[in-house]
């Protein structure tokens, strides 16, 4: 493990957006801990799973518009967002010597939902980054490329809705590499709204909403549940919308 806990400074801590969303209200008032090296973080649309992980990612040293750890520390057109900008990351002594060693020695990569298809398009091949010409792939093809080059080896990385362009078979392998990663001592913090992603086996599951943050088994997230229910009969949900 890499990073033990997420938190704000009680003088960091707005009035405003994004602290008006319950999961970084949540987040700000009492931290995140990360107890399992690999953490899946679960919420609809809008619930601040994507802003708590690009926040997590900033803390890290990666750019908010998603890369490698290893990039230039500071870039004339990089980004920040509001979280970042005050979010403060307590790591365990394995991730203080990665974050004070050599740039290139670090080890970390923020998929970006934003930007991860113009990633693929145009990084393949770059020195750094992956061989294959992604671009010339499927938009699964080149995903699952993208993650066999950019999470080969014990790092922090942090994944915004990589289930975007993976088939359920390509969301298996996914989860299979995500596993093996944990297990030969790297770090993930995965954002997802894909049921097969937060069945990851050994996974903390940290489930957001109006709730804020709280922590779930697989068969208690809402998710699952409604996905059970709509492929039991879809139905019971579809009728709602020509009523």
């Amino acid at each position: 493990m890499f990073v033990e806990r997420a938190y704000v400074d009680a003088e960091d801590i707005g009035a405003g957006w994004p602290f008006t969303v319950p999961a970084v209200a949540d987040l700000a008032r009492n931290g995140l801990e990360f107890l399992a090296p690999v953490t899946i973080v679960v919420g609809d649309n809008g619930s601040g799973k994507s802003t708590l992980v690009e926040a997590i990612a900033e803390g890290f040293g990666i750019d908010a518009r998603g890369g490698r750890a290893a990039q230039q520390s500071r870039r004339p057109d990089e980004v920040t967002s509001a979280l970042g900008e005050v979010l403060e990351l307590e790591t365990t002594p394995r991730g203080s010597r990665m974050l004070r060693g050599p740039r290139l020695h670090k080890r970390g990569f923020f998929l970006r939902a934003e930007t991860a298809f113009d990633m693929a398009e145009h990084l393949g091949g770059v020195p750094g980054f992956w061989d294959e010409n992604t671009a010339e792939m499927s938009h699964g093809e080149g995903f699952l490329a993208m993650f066999g080059a950019m999470l080969a080896e014990p790092g922090f990385y942090v994944l915004d809705e990589p289930e975007s362009a993976l088939s359920f078979t390509a969301c298996l392998q996914l989860i299979a590499l995500m596993s093996e990663l944990g297990e030969e001592g790297a770090q993930i913090v995965c954002a997802t709204h894909s049921p097969i992603l937060a069945s990851t086996p050994g996974a903390d599951i940290v489930e957001v909403g109006e709730h804020g943050l709280r922590r779930s088994t697989w068969d208690e997230l809402e998710l699952v549940q409604h996905w059970r229910r709509y492929l039991d009969d879809p139905n019971s949900y579809l009728r709602h919308l020509f009523d």
